[in-house]
């Protein structure tokens, strides 16, 4: 059988299957570029001829949105809990991956599997325990002004390197695997101890790894509103996922201005993703093929 005959048996499937893939992904896109068409759109031109017209275009959502929503702080609130939180979950992540992935002892697999573990916990059953552990923790009221860890940035970056500690040791440590140990055997016979091995030869070479997890994590701390709200009270700490709460009234919600605040809220997130969508991309396929 020829390869054209083959090809034309096929091209059937794979036309169709191409016409999936453009049906999910216009499904995946609609929302957003409806929000986006929406918001650039007068509330009272949309009330008039409906959603579905064309026309009444203004940035107006845009200004207004930032105002009120009150964006400025929240954004810094956002960068105070997203930064630290991702930091310190990859280089714990790495770390412990480096132990796992590098050294052989009686209870390498029993760690790994606790790690992996901890992620099946649902977050909602240690609300509690971790709500009254933080109101009991005493701090000084020059570093917290409710006398505690409660109400603080400490306290939800905490959750957050503690929930994604266990995904990112997984990944890595299956990610430094598949890095040959020649590599660092030969930084061994070169005099590098343990932590050179690992700062210097193997945790470069994670690189790929480190910025899809990078990515997916900040996704992840950025858009978490759950923690906030179950260990902060004051409304000034946060983080930018509460300003689309301040668009909306009691009796009533501009919906174009609602628009415009979620497309606001994920920009950051956007641009992250364009800016290291090369690594992540090296990163979720490393490992597909063979050889």
């Amino acid at each position: 059988m020829t390869a054209a005959v083959v090809g034309r048996k096929r091209r059937p499937a794979r036309v169709v299957l191409q016409v999936f893939l453009m049906v999910m992904a216009f499904g995946w896109l609609f929302p957003v570029l409806w929000a986006v068409y929406n918001s650039l759109r007068d509330y009272d031109f949309t009330s008039t001829h409906g959603y579905f017209s064309f026309g009444g275009f203004t940035l107006k959502n845009y200004v207004n949105a930032w105002a009120q929503g009150n964006f400025g702080q929240t954004f810094y609130n956002s960068a105070i809990i997203t930064i630290p939180s991702v930091v310190l979950t990859l280089l714990l992540a790495s770390s412990a991956a480096f132990v796992l992935a590098r050294f052989s002892f009686r209870f390498n697999l029993v760690m790994l599997v606790l790690f992996t573990a901890a992620n099946l916990l649902p977050q909602q059953a240690l609300l509690v325990p971790l709500f009254r552990m933080f109101l009991n923790v005493e701090l000084p009221y020059s570093v917290s002004d409710s006398g505690s860890l409660y109400d603080t940035y400490v306290a939800v970056i905490a959750v957050n390197v503690a929930f994604q500690t266990g995904f990112c040791t997984f990944v890595l440590s299956n990610y430094m695997r598949t890095i040959p140990k020649e590599l660092q055997e030969a930084a061994f016979v070169d005099g590098a101890g343990v932590f050179r091995q690992f700062w210097q030869v193997v945790l470069p070479l994670c690189r790929p790894a480190l910025a899809a997890l990078a990515t997916l994590q900040i996704t992840w701390v950025y858009n978490d509103f759950f923690w906030a709200v179950a260990f902060m009270r004051s409304g000034d700490k946060f983080p930018v996922t509460s300003s689309l709460q301040n668009l909306k009234g009691q009796f009533f919600t501009d919906y174009n201005l609602l628009s415009a605040g979620s497309v606001i809220v994920a920009i950051p997130t956007l641009v992250i993703f364009f800016v290291l969508q090369r690594h992540l991309r090296a990163g979720l396929t490393l490992g597909a093929t063979k050889g």
